[in-house]
């Protein structure tokens, strides 16, 4: 169950501030679409699936400062409108969470992967970061001022904790956030990631399988995370990741630019032949 708190106005961390997140109506993206609108922030959320983007809207009540907009992170027009209707509905954009992304196909063999599908998962999770990191710098550019954040994974760190297209872009998201951070910079923009590790969203669960049941997939997801981690009795939820991207979004991350900050409990740290042991158990 996800962990709650009392946030008062005078520590809002985001107040004023305008945001924009993809892939933001479930998971790690509506964990963080919660809590950047509980410390003050206008947010816009974007995503391929309208259904739960207008259900979030609702569970938000009419008076927050939310707009929902259908947004596909592959196809760059759909990122440009995503990013000028955010600029025109609340005036400017202070914060960009490059946040959708898939996982791929389950085919765990190099030699049965379709190119197909490696180029799709490529499409979503380093393009979509790309235009979503292109659009909002031409807002935040003539500002002087602005935050980008991607969401990352802790594959971008180590090898075996997932398929090889999904490994692959988040190695490449890493690498767009330096590269980009560099040349943002001297614009007063800083740009950072965020590598997570297994959430238990409808991202991951579904690698599971379904006829174990909730329950016993909840069960096996947080032994095996245990196992890798060496932070114990603490399980990873999305609203962890969240408080990293707001950290990464305020004021206090000021000096902070080119980071992966890694929230995963120690799993890239020990590394080692644990990560190898799960890749084999889970098929990999």
């Amino acid at each position: 169950m996800a962990r709650t708190s009392v946030t008062s106005v005078s520590e809002r961390r985001l107040e004023g501030k305008v945001a924009l997140i993809t892939g933001g109506a479930s998971g790690i993206g509506e964990a963080t679409t919660r809590l950047f609108i509980k410390h003050g922030a206008k947010v816009c959320i974007a995503d391929i699936r309208d259904d739960l983007g207008r259900r979030l809207l609702e569970s938000l009540g009419s008076g927050t400062k939310a707009r929902f907009i259908h947004c596909d992170v592959s196809k760059e027009d759909d990122i440009s409108k995503a990013v000028d209707f955010t600029a025109e509905t609340f005036g400017t954009i202070d914060i960009m969470v490059n946040n959708a992304g898939i996982i791929g196909n389950k085919v765990p063999d190099i030699s049965e992967v379709d190119l197909h599908e490696l180029q799709k998962v490529f499409e979503i999770n380093v393009d979509g970061v790309f235009l979503g990191m292109k659009h909002a710098a031409r807002i935040m550019i003539p500002r002087g001022k602005g935050s980008i954040i991607s969401t990352a994974s802790t594959a971008s760190i180590i090898g075996g904790l997932g398929l090889h297209g999904y490994t692959s872009s988040k190695h490449a998201v890493v690498g767009l956030t330096e590269s980009v951070a560099a040349e943002l910079g001297k614009h007063g923009i800083r740009v950072n990631c965020v590598s997570p590790y297994g959430v238990p969203t409808g991202l991951t669960l579904p690698l599971l399988p379904a006829w174990w049941g909730t329950g016993l997939v909840m069960k096996f997801f947080y032994a095996v995370a245990g196992f890798m981690a060496n932070l114990k009795g603490v399980n990873l939820e999305a609203s962890d990741v969240a408080e990293a991207m707001l950290f990464l979004a305020s004021d206090e991350a000021r000096y902070v630019r080119g980071l992966n900050l890694t929230v995963d409990g120690g799993l890239t740290v020990v590394n080692g032949q644990a990560c190898h042991w799960c890749a084999e158990l889970d098929g990999h």
